[in-house]
């Protein structure tokens, strides 16, 4: 389609700045302080739906931050594509690793650098600005709805309540989501699944205060020290996860299905110098692409508790606490891994510290047909601007929502990702490879194209 490639020839500078722009905004879901901020977001994503042509273009309330819906209805009985994305972010600390400011993009060595870029608003965006060239050139295909969240990032507690209440509004045929990655420009895939999550906050009291560590320590707990032995334990010497029936449900896959998962390129020398590591590490008898794609996890997010100021206070700390998250896989029910984490997490606490344990939020894994009308468009559309078919990997994050999709709407999702592993997603430095942010507005017409011939 030439009229498609000459007009994002024409405007790819406009592209960019504008997604600049809503990189400019810090949309930090997880802190309040930035509320107001995340509210500003949602109205720039809907003028951007408005000047790309969207219809009914409007900023939904929930109780907590807004979604911003649009849609273009063509014909009522031609095929129906439901873009969702989020434009909120996570929390930019530490600071001090960033090499510029995170909601300061720089563009360096051909990457967009700044919190979002690649989660998700530059992979979102990219569906904005491919809906703008159909609409500009009159060829959309088929009709588009958009549904930009602004809670992905904290669990999306509000968007089911939100679809819920707007199945009608929300009809279509399948979900399109640009949130995930792919191997390279080079080696093009596909997401064919995604890992669920169960995340977790613990807290272990020791002393009703922090004590001087010379006048009580080794006659008192110390509650840091506690709390990482229970750490500790979760882990076998296999690196198995020791939480009784933590692996009940999951589901294993075949021999055959394995050796296809390996089959994908993957450089292990390449991936540890990427990350300045000397070896791998893992649950035993099983690869690097096996660990992060259809294993189960246990990773500390975070752990602190005592001074860490500045110099030195010997003090015994009153408290200690960490964050924990556990990636899911089939058929792991992250209500029930839930409660299997405080049951264990409170049976192995001595009697000398207490402990409490909150469950954050989670979601189910999911993995997507590959025989669907609307894979093959995504196979497809791939195949006509990378000029390779697409290899299918399985995907280690988790976007909660796309089960819901299934659940209340009934809807199958595609994950069509254009970013990096090596994107330092949640990360300091976070970047977005700007042939990646084009690549993707080129291939996503041609998913719509596909997609409503092939529903014919």
């Amino acid at each position: 389609m030439q009229v498609w490639k000459d007009y994002q020839a024409q405007n790819k500078d406009r592209f960019l700045d504008e997604l600049l722009a809503l990189l400019r905004i810090p949309s930090v879901s997880a802190d309040s302080r930035f509320n107001k901020d995340v509210q500003r977001c949602a109205e720039e994503v809907k003028q951007r739906l408005v000047e790309a042509g969207a219809d009914n273009v409007e900023v939904c309330p929930t109780a907590g931050h807004p979604i911003v819906y649009g849609e273009k209805i063509i014909d009522p009985s031609l095929p129906t594509v439901l873009v969702y994305g989020h434009y909120d972010v996570q929390p930019a600390d530490p600071l001090e690793l960033w090499h510029s400011g995170p909601f300061e993009p720089v563009i360096k060595d051909g990457n967009i650098y700044a919190r979002g870029s690649a989660d998700d608003k530059g992979q979102f965006y990219m569906h904005v600005k491919a809906f703008e060239t159909m609409q500009k050139t009159n060829t959309i295909p088929c009709n588009i709805k958009f549904m930009i969240e602004g809670e992905e990032e904290v669990g999306s507690a509000n968007l089911g309540i939100f679809l819920k209440e707007n199945k009608e509004r929300l009809k279509a045929d399948v979900v399109l989501i640009s949130d995930t990655s792919m191997i390279s420009l080079e080696d093009p895939s596909i997401d064919t699944g995604l890992r669920g999550l169960a995340y977790m906050e613990v807290e272990v009291t020791g002393p009703n205060r922090d004590l001087h560590s010379g006048v009580y320590g080794g006659a008192v707990a110390n509650p840091a020290t506690i709390l990482a032995k229970m750490i500790a334990s979760l882990h076998d010497e296999n690196n198995h996860i020791t939480i009784p029936g933590f692996y009940d449900k999951v589901q294993e896959l075949s021999a055959e299905d394995r050796a296809a998962l390996n089959a994908a390129p993957f450089d292990e020398e390449a991936y540890k110098k990427d990350l300045g590591i000397n070896d791998v590490w893992g649950e035993k008898g099983y690869t690097t692409i096996e660990r992060t794609g259809i294993r189960p996890t246990l990773e500390v997010n975070g752990i602190w508790g005592g001074y860490t100021g500045e110099g030195s206070k010997t003090v015994l700390p009153s408290k200690a606490f960490a964050k924990i998250s556990m990636r899911l896989v089939p058929d792991q029910d992250w209500h029930e891994i839930s409660d299997l984490f405080t049951k264990h997490f409170e049976a192995i606490a001595p009697k000398s510290v207490t402990v409490k344990v909150t469950k954050h939020h989670g979601g189910s894994p999911y993995v997507t047909p590959t025989d669907s009308v609307a894979f093959k468009a995504a196979q497809q559309a791939i195949n006509a601007t990378f000029g390779k078919e697409p290899i299918p990997v399985r995907g280690g994050g988790s976007i909660p929502i796309v089960a819901l999709f299934e659940s209340v709407l009934g809807l199958k999702t595609v994950l069509m990702g254009f970013g990096l592993d090596s994107d330092n997603l949640h990360s300091p430095n976070e970047k977005y490879g700007l042939a990646n942010f084009y690549k993707g507005i080129e291939t996503i017409p041609y998913f719509h194209k596909y997609f409503a011939e092939l529903s014919k």
